[in-house]
């Protein structure tokens, strides 16, 4: 079995590759938690899709893609900690975000994820 931190690097790679939503969800237990800091959090595996989904939509004014820039990643057993820069692909622009992330992991599925970041500058970035 991969460790945490390997499952971790699969996931953020996924993003990059603008892997089908479908294929970011199976990442998840099916009881999985999403806080998308500072939003609420979300959770089951179908919901965290459906707010994948939610966020990802091609045309103005959604975003088409997120790239996942992995800077820093270290592991404690089943917790993963990334320092990232998410690039964020709009049909007109592109901009890139700092996100703290943090993944626990469950036989090898991530059973929490929470992402810290500034949503001023993520609103202000977004025009």
């Amino acid at each position: 079995m991969e460790s945490p931190m390997e499952l971790v690097r699969r996931f953020c790679a996924g993003w990059s590759d603008n892997i089908p939503t479908v294929e970011l969800a199976a990442f998840f237990t099916e009881d999985a938690i999403y806080h998308n800091i500072p939003q609420a959090p979300v959770t089951g595996r179908e919901t965290i899709a459906n707010t994948i989904d939610s966020f990802i939509r091609p045309g103005r004014p959604g975003i088409e893609s997120i790239e996942f820039r992995v800077i820093n990643i270290a592991a404690n057993g089943p917790v993963v900690m990334t320092e990232r820069v998410d690039v964020f692909r709009l049909s007109d622009k592109s901009f890139e975000l700092e996100v703290m992330g943090t993944f626990e992991i469950t036989d090898g599925k991530i059973n929490a994820w929470r992402d810290y970041f500034d949503a001023s500058q993520f609103t202000s970035r977004m025009g």
